[in-house]
């Protein structure tokens, strides 16, 4: 089996959809409608990656989402939308979710966008420590994967961890958006520059003093963004 794949989906035919087409990629699927399933089959189940629909009945699935960032384990989340407006995708992101994908979807690109992101987190868990980038009181494992500030880790997604990677390895570096779409979300992301924006706050917020003068994680106006070095 390639991996176990939690669906959360409260159209049966949608879950139906989903589920034969990871079965036929070599996933273990199973689905649940709703959210307090959800949070149950987490232990029960132990899925290597969620599919989470954000409009389901009762508990939404932003609320599931926040649910399952308060554990413990980390476990990958790609969000299932039917709405088409950027507030609801990003705000998706801003509570935990790694990914979304836009309904209707094709089937092949969300089993290429559950194996991509199931990659990422293996080979996240699989690297050992070497070379390290240190600013202010952060410290960067850039091939172990991990985050210290004042010592203690930071808990990152690895979206997260690859954004703020790939410009703590160019100091002083400007990418634009669409570079960094491009460069981390690198399998033909269908998203918008505003997932980048949505990513940066989060790392600020998780690693500046003060997040609203960022001194380390720099908007460049107009182009995008670039690391600043001590």
């Amino acid at each position: 089996m390639e991996g176990r794949v939690l669906i959360v989906e409260d159209e049966e035919a949608i879950a139906a959809f989903v589920q034969t087409a990871l079965e036929r990629d070599g996933f273990d699927a199973k689905s649940v409608g709703d959210g307090p399933g959800a949070l149950l089959a987490l232990d029960s189940f132990r899925p290597d990656l969620i599919l989470l629909d954000l409009g389901l009945p009762g508990m939404d699935g932003l609320q599931v989402c926040q649910a399952i960032r308060t554990r413990e384990h980390y476990t990958p989340i790609i969000m299932l939308t039917a709405r088409t407006d950027d507030v609801d995708k990003i705000v998706g992101l801003e509570v935990g979710a790694d990914d979304y994908v836009t309904k209707p979807f094709n089937a092949r690109e969300l089993v290429a966008r559950v194996r991509a992101l199931l990659r990422l987190v293996h080979h996240s868990a699989g690297r050992r420590p070497a070379n390290t980038v240190r600013f202010g009181a952060v410290e960067i494992s850039l091939d172990g994967r991990q985050v210290l500030k004042d010592g203690l880790p930071v808990e990152l997604t690895p979206k997260e961890f690859d954004l703020l990677a790939l410009l703590a390895r160019n100091p002083g570096r400007v990418f634009g958006r669409d570079t960094l779409l491009e460069q981390v979300w690198g399998y033909d992301f269908a998203g918008d520059s505003r997932t980048v924006d949505v990513h940066m706050q989060r790392l600020r917020r998780k690693l500046e003093e003060n997040p609203h003068e960022p001194r380390y994680l720099l908007s460049v106006h107009s182009i995008g963004y670039k690391f600043a070095a001590d």
